[in-house]
């Protein structure tokens, strides 16, 4: 597949930019929903999801920098804002998310951390989805080589056909996103406080750790380690995810009493 929709002159527009923007669109009009129906300030969404991409993007962008090849990157430093050149981490994207909502938060008040994140959580679930479709675009994120009757041939790499690890990220984000969006409008989990963003990244980061015995490492120190960098480094989030959702449930209690 050719990455790019279109070419004119020297602009390119590609899928995965596509898919990152729809990701943002899609999700700042679910958001909107949520505030409408909690009678918030819709006014602050802007500023809040301006926030957002910067923290989605920098804090990606340093997470590859720093995690998977920092001795390239310290002997190339002015190569760090090529973006476009791809190299962007998810786990850095999500700890910039939170970075990112964490500063927004000390300027705007509107909710809670907690609050603001079992929100976000699940419109940051879409966003993932789109954006793992744009990976597959970019034939980037790459399966292991396979013998099922769905692999792909992503002839742009090699003749060989592969998982399409990256398409099962995100089916993985999707029904995740899903089942949370249909459950905060139809149960009662939004009120208790960390539920859906524990279940979130419990969730997701749990998928990713499976999903990576069926990629190819993305850089050559992770050959030869018996977990791979995305793996050990989902162990923690999967771990935080877990403690949220039992803190939920004394959380709910207190707000009770």
């Amino acid at each position: 597949m050719d990455p790019a929709v279109f070419r004119l002159g020297p602009l390119e527009v590609r899928w995965y930019g596509l898919f990152f923007a729809l990701g943002f669109f899609l999700g700042f009009q679910i958001m909107a929903q949520i505030y409408r129906r909690e009678q918030q300030q819709i006014e602050n969404l802007s500023e809040l999801f301006l926030y957002l991409m910067l923290g989605t993007i920098i804090g990606a962008r340093l997470g590859h920098v720093l995690l998977y090849q920092p001795d390239y990157y310290l002997s190339h430093p002015w190569e760090i804002p090529m973006i476009w050149q791809g190299g962007l981490a998810s786990h850095g994207g999500f700890a910039g998310v939170m970075i990112s909502l964490y500063l927004y938060l000390k300027k705007d008040r509107d909710m809670s951390f907690t609050e603001l994140a079992d929100r976000l959580a699940i419109v940051c679930l879409l966003a993932a989805a789109l954006i793992r479709v744009g990976n597959f675009f970019n034939s980037e994120i790459l399966g292991a080589p396979s013998n099922q009757p769905w692999a792909v041939v992503f002839a742009r790499v090699d003749n060989r056909p592969r998982h399409p690890a990256m398409l099962y990220e995100a089916a993985a984000y999707f029904l995740v996103f899903c089942a949370l969006y249909v459950a905060y409008w139809k149960t009662t989990i939004i009120q208790f406080p960390g539920r859906v963003f524990g279940t979130t990244i419990a969730t997701c980061f749990l998928a990713r750790f499976m999903i990576e015995f069926v990629k190819e490492n993305q850089v050559p120190f992770e050959n030869g380690m018996p977990l791979n960098m995305g793996q050990l480094l989902s162990i923690p989030f999967i771990l935080a995810g877990v403690y949220f959702i039992y803190a939920s449930r004394r959380m709910s209690r207190t707000l009770a009493q």
